[in-house]
């Protein structure tokens, strides 16, 4: 009699960008040797619910054996988030003879057309009965739901499966962000889902220990760089409830009734725990009272924190605020027991803005040639919403290249077209031209285009740059290796007419930083502490 394997248990581990919406499961060769699988078998993966994916292998830096690393939408359909346990065993797949698919969120339009086109996505994927998959159609991701098979089993599909789909969309609407829609802030994602997820998921540890958890949580950063986006993945990816509080709309100009709406939400929120309630914009309704105008705030400001103090009365609710104004907070909230912990949401760096574009140029056909890694490597003072900018405003520049080949006063447009059209490395340098950086906003940004070939002699000074600035800016990891700490800058002096600026310019092409050119003069103000602004 042959023994049968039990399945085998793993921790939920976050999936790699390219692997997103392809239903892959890495996981390491010691759990592939236990499964008996290879890469590309098909597993069945448990948690409160049961779906299948695809074996993949890990990358060779992968540090924890016991890891399988699944997208959010598998991981959704398994019923588990990361780092939940969940069984995996090794399973076979029929081909499927029918599907049904029903679109959630958004009513299409069926024709055959659609219908191959969406059968040519789905070819080989293993799916079941339930699952939701995600399917990219002209760069927008639609998400479907698999609502009938046949066989009932894990199916596949091919050229002799019918697909049909339905043109009315789910009631199914709850809004679905993962945490692989988040690029380039992994670390202060990981510290929150730690002061988010568990209180919102596990109440009963904190009871346990005796502790409240955290009551709130203060993110502050430039504009653009994903404070929003963060709280909407938190309230997704832990289940909760999201209550959304913009600062500026809901101030009004009658007695009491701002406060009044800020202890309905706090009701409501507490009524339909576990809830976030975000607060976007917080310094509009609490700023620091001995700098307000009115009444109106300073009532605003002790009624907020009087609801952030009732932690008891306020159930599983957990409160995030979001500021690029931190220092105009009052800092009675910024407390322990109010907002007891503070992330910066900062401008994303080199390997930041590859994980963003890797995101934004998903579902996008972008030309082979394009090496994302150096692209990124140009983008200095991108935010996050600035790449997701620039990413629309290449595909517009592709787009236009195409208008005189396609026929606009047609209904559609040929499919041939369609599948031509792909967004070039040229694309991308003209919608930088459009695009400004939200941090570069404020300064004149010099786009310099001296070479060092443009600077006679100096031979000694350029390699000494080359050396320092230039090497610490494109790889500081050389420096940190050596346990040298990569310099911050350099002072250049010598007489008017030496080709001081002319060495700056082409350090800034050299290097494909942005060149900010300030002079003094123009700091210098009669005004006490406007030149220390400026």
């Amino acid at each position: 009699m042959v023994r049968k394997e039990e399945p085998l248990q793993m921790r939920i581990g976050e999936a790699k960008q390219r692997d997103v919406g392809k239903k892959r499961a890495r996981i390491g060769p010691e759990a592939m040797d236990y499964l008996k699988v290879t890469p590309g078998d098909i597993i069945d993966v448990m948690g409160s619910r049961s779906s299948c994916a695809v074996v993949w292998p890990v990358d060779e830096d992968e540090k924890f054996p016991d890891i399988i690393r699944i997208d959010g939408q598998t991981r959704k359909n398994v019923g588990g988030s990361l780092n939940d346990i969940v069984k995996v065993k090794k399973v076979s797949s029929k081909i499927a003879k029918s599907i049904s698919l029903t679109p959630l969120n958004d009513t299409v339009t069926v024709d055959k057309e659609f219908t191959d086109f969406v059968k040519n996505i789905l070819k080989g994927l293993p799916i079941s009965h339930g699952d939701e998959i995600s399917v990219m159609i002209l760069g927008n991701s639609m998400d479907f739901k698999i609502t009938k098979t046949t066989p009932k089993h894990i199916v596949k599909i091919d050229r002799t499966t019918v697909l049909t789909i339905t043109t009315e969309a789910s009631m199914d609407r709850k809004l679905r962000v993962t945490y692989e829609e988040v690029g380039g802030l992994g670390h202060e994602v990981k510290a929150m889902r730690e002061i988010v997820e568990l209180p919102l998921k596990h109440p009963e540890l904190f009871a346990r220990l005796g502790v409240e958890p955290h009551s709130g949580i203060l993110l502050y950063g430039p504009p653009g760089c994903g404070k929003t986006l963060i709280s909407t993945v938190l309230a997704s990816e832990s289940e909760a409830n999201m209550f959304l509080i913009n600062g500026p709309e809901i101030m009004n100009k009658y007695y009491g009734e701002t406060e009044a709406k800020l202890r309905d939400m706090f009701k409501e929120a507490k009524d339909n725990s576990p809830s976030i309630i975000f607060i976007d914009e917080i310094d509009a309704i609490a700023p620091k009272r001995e700098d307000a105008y009115g009444d109106v705030e300073k009532r605003v400001v002790a009624q907020l924190l009087a609801l952030m103090d009732g932690l008891n009365d306020r159930g599983n609710v957990m409160v995030l605020g979001a500021t690029n104004r931190p220092d105009s907070i009052d800092p009675a909230l910024r407390r322990p027991g109010r907002f007891d912990r503070e992330f910066e949401i900062s401008v994303p760096n080199e390997d930041g803005r590859l994980e963003v574009l890797l995101i934004h140029t998903r579902g996008m056909p972008i030309d082979e040639e394009i090496d994302l890694k150096d692209l990124a490597s140009e983008l200095h003072g991108y935010t996050g919403a600035d790449i997701k900018s620039l990413c629309r405003e290449a595909a517009m520049k592709s787009i236009r290249r195409y208008l005189p080949e396609i026929d606009l006063e047609s209904e559609t447009i040929s499919s041939e077209i369609l599948q031509s059209m792909e967004v070039k490395l040229i694309d991308f340098y003209d919608a930088m031209h459009e695009v400004v950086p939200t941090a570069m906003r404020e300064f004149y940004v010099e786009r310099s285009k001296v070479w060092w070939k443009d600077v006679g002699g100096l031979d000694e000074i350029k390699e000494a740059l080359k050396d320092n600035l230039i090497s610490a800016m494109r790889d500081p990891a050389k420096f940190t290796k050596m346990g040298i700490k990569p310099p911050k800058g350099a002072l250049i002096y010598g007489p008017p007419g030496c080709g001081k600026t002319l060495i700056a310019r082409a350090l800034a092409t050299e290097s494909g930083a942005n060149m900010i050119l300030v002079k003094g003069p123009e700091l210098l103000s009669k005004w006490v502490g406007e030149s220390e602004k400026g």
